[in-house]
């Protein structure tokens, strides 16, 4: 049954939401299930009028076709120092967890893991990347979404010249394939993370071009 207007602009939502980098109107018309790239930008169009008409925090990018979901420009101040506070306290949990899971399991996507936390995980990876923490590399599969991997400093900071050296990596490794082929695990799969480095020319400041980027909604 076809859906209604109301339905495709909750569904774009959702799916610009989840995603939190750019995405194509093919991506969108073949995950939506749209009739034709007019339909997605009709879609698009709606969905952006009714953010900007309501007063909401977010708005939508275009750029050709592609769309993002980003914070309105007018929050920037406040977003600006809700990261500057971050950047002066240590990690959080939630932070260590998916750094944990970079390090041994990266390049890896970003869905993989959301998949892995079971959370929406854009504004933490965007945090380590701001850190120096975790760098963001093209996925050769396709050149329309990233991976993460483990920064060099982070590497240093521990002392390995490469990741397979962390402990346990192999054993972490076959725990992965297991997980993710539906197998019961028969220890829990805690991941041992080394201590967040903190690179020697690091402040406790992002960098002003990070700041001027489009802010993802944080969830």
């Amino acid at each position: 049954m076809e859906k209604t207007l109301d339905e495709n602009c909750a569904s774009l939502e959702a799916l610009l939401f989840m995603y939190g980098e750019p995405l194509s109107f093919k991506k969108v018309q073949a995950i939506m299930g749209l009739s034709s790239l007019e339909e997605v930008s009709a879609v698009v169009s709606e969905f952006k009028n009714r953010l900007d008409l309501a007063g909401r925090g977010l708005t939508l990018v275009q750029d050709d076709e592609k769309i993002q979901l980003v914070t309105k420009p007018a929050f920037g101040p406040m977003i600006e120092g809700f990261i500057k506070e971050e950047f002066s306290e240590d990690l959080t949990p939630a932070s260590i967890e998916a750094l944990a899971i970079i390090s041994y399991f990266g390049p890896i996507s970003r869905s993989r893991i959301e998949y892995l936390r079971g959370v929406n995980s854009t504004f933490i990876l965007r945090s380590l990347l701001m850190r120096g923490l975790v760098e963001r590399v093209p996925d050769p599969k396709n050149q329309n979404t990233f991976l993460y991997q483990p920064s060099f400093d982070i590497l240093r900071h521990v002392g390995l010249e490469k990741k397979d050296a962390l402990p346990d990596y192999a054993k972490f490794q076959e725990l992965l394939k297991k997980f993710e082929a539906g197998d019961t695990l028969s220890e829990p799969a805690q991941v041992p993370v080394p201590p967040a480095p903190r690179p020697e020319n690091q402040t406790d400041q992002p960098s002003q071009s990070t700041l001027d980027e489009p802010s993802p909604p944080i969830n």
